[in-house]
């Protein structure tokens, strides 16, 4: 199983973070690594990146890092903390890694960041199907 090509299928069959722009950084076994550039539709009322933006990107970097194990993953809890707000025009990237897996329970720490600065600190739980991806059906 090519793990690194699962969240590139997943991209591609996902409208809404494909509307959102996000980009896959990096991959490895447990690990993703996703960015956007926050645009004039992700602003809320004070001019500031939504807070649904940051979640939406961290969510992303974790069901893409989950799923690199080969197996269907699936979220049964989320949460983050948002640190610093964020502005048109700003880049931001998220870093999901698995900190504990225990038998079907994944647990993953998604750090997003602006440059080196962290903004949001997103933590996530999943679990671990019994189907395999397969990456020759489309």
């Amino acid at each position: 199983m090519s793990y690194n090509l699962i969240p590139q299928k997943m991209l591609s069959q996902d409208p809404f973070s494909s509307w959102l722009g996000i980009e896959i950084l990096e991959v490895s076994l447990g690990k993703c690594k996703v960015g956007l550039k926050v645009r004039p539709e992700m602003l809320n009322s004070m001019q500031k990146a939504h807070g649904g933006i940051t979640y939406a990107l961290a969510d992303t970097a974790f069901g893409f890092a989950a799923n690199t194990h080969g197996k269907y993953a699936v979220s049964i809890e989320t949460s983050i903390n948002h640190i610093e707000a964020l502005e048109e025009g700003d880049y931001i990237t998220a870093e999901s890694s698995v900190e504990v897996t225990k038998n079907k329970l994944g647990f993953h720490v998604v750090e997003v960041k602006k440059e080196d600065q962290l903004v949001a600190l997103f933590k996530g739980v999943v679990y671990r199907t019994s189907k395999e991806w397969d990456l020759n059906d489309d």
